[in-house]
């Protein structure tokens, strides 16, 4: 598949196509199993950016998720590409086009949480590690896998 065969839009999911969605990402072992179903209801309905990137036959080959006050940073909660399409700059035109929606890379610093395997796709876009960030989590985690 070649980028340009892939439409990026603003758009929101359901949970069910995005619960789908993870099963053929990397992002299905990044929730916690508590009330996961209802958490995702709550993050595809109330999300501030919500942005698909879908293939000539209408399927989900990526998503990003953000939060931003658009006047100073974006914080992406989700970035995903379906295993059979990555390495195709669908990551990279999300990215983009997220910023863009947010104000713009002279207007608006990007944070995100990136797990081990991600690392070398985000410095590769131009991302550094932060050394600034706080962090509260008492959430209950019970590691899983969406399948």
């Amino acid at each position: 598949m070649q980028q340009n065969t892939v439409q990026i839009k603003e758009e929101r999911l359901s949970a069910e196509e995005y619960i789908d969605f993870l099963k053929r990402t990397d992002l299905g072992s990044q929730y916690p199993k508590e009330l996961f179903r209802q958490r995702i209801e709550t993050l595809v309905s109330s999300v501030q950016i919500s942005l698909t990137a879908r293939d000539r036959e209408n399927r989900l080959v990526g998503a990003l998720f953000g939060l931003t006050d658009y006047a100073y940073w974006l914080f992406v909660t989700d970035l995903g590409v379906d295993r059979n399409c990555v390495r195709q700059g669908i990551g990279r035109r999300l990215m983009k086009t997220a910023h863009e929606l947010a104000g713009g890379e002279k207007n608006i610093a990007v944070y995100l949480i990136a797990n081990e395997n991600t690392v070398p796709f985000y410095q590769a876009i131009g991302m550094k590690h932060a050394t600034d960030v706080m962090q509260d989590n008492r959430i209950e985690w019970t590691e899983f896998t969406v399948e």
